[in-house]
């Protein structure tokens, strides 16, 4: 990953590897944290993780869209998820298990968090999304990395993935009718996940008795 077109880039490798640092302790302490959870419960609440460090391109794209220049300083000032974890879940319960789960962990810091499961953006895009510091040693000091967890579940996953390829077919704003109704659709996955939700309540009681 070479950063060639950004403002500053004799910095950059010693970023990058901060970053890099960040993901591998991220990603270890997660799956350290489910996998206590599962022996401690006797159950995996998480389907999948995939994690990720942007692109060049999408760094200066997402900088292009705020308004910044593509540069060293504003990477850091202005990109929250240059790393980032998504942690899909079976059922809208487990998310919450999971929020929980790492905001308890005295492991990285929670700087911010949103719960766009209650409270969707407008396209409709449901998810829950917590921006943690991960403590990085390097040259003898410790540095807080930001980084960006997404968890949600199978449905939510799928109604995301499929947004992000129809909103990557058009340049500008999505025509009303197709916004439209992936609105809807996001409301009909939202209620199934309750509805399964429900249903995975009443299995837990049969496996009680």
């Amino acid at each position: 990953m070479t950063y060639t077109n950004i403002e500053g880039k004799e910095k950059i490798p010693e970023l990058i590897l901060k970053y890099e640092f960040a993901l591998d302790i991220l990603e270890t302490q997660l799956n350290i944290l489910i996998k206590e959870f599962a022996f401690l419960h006797g159950y995996n609440p998480v389907e999948h993780i995939k994690s990720r460090m942007k692109e060049e391109e999408s760094a200066i794209q997402k900088l292009k869209q705020k308004g910044y220049s593509p540069s060293y300083h504003n990477i850091i000032k202005h990109l929250h998820d240059m790393i980032g974890i998504r942690i899909v879940c079976s059922f809208l319960s487990d998310v919450y298990e999971i929020v929980t789960l790492i905001k308890s962990s005295p492991q990285f810091k929670i700087k911010e968090e949103k719960d766009y499961i209650k409270h969707p953006k407008d396209s409709g895009y449901i998810s829950y999304h917590l921006l943690v510091l991960v403590p990085v040693c390097l040259n003898n000091t410790v540095e807080y990395i930001e980084a960006e967890i997404q968890i949600r579940t199978i449905a939510m996953d799928f109604w995301a993935s499929l947004d992000h390829k129809i909103q990557y077919k058009f340049s500008k704003k999505l025509p009303k009718e197709i916004s439209e109704q992936l609105y809807q659709f996001s409301l009909d996955i939202h209620s199934l996940d309750q509805r399964m939700n429900q249903l995975n309540a009443i299995v837990k009681k049969y496996e009680e008795k």
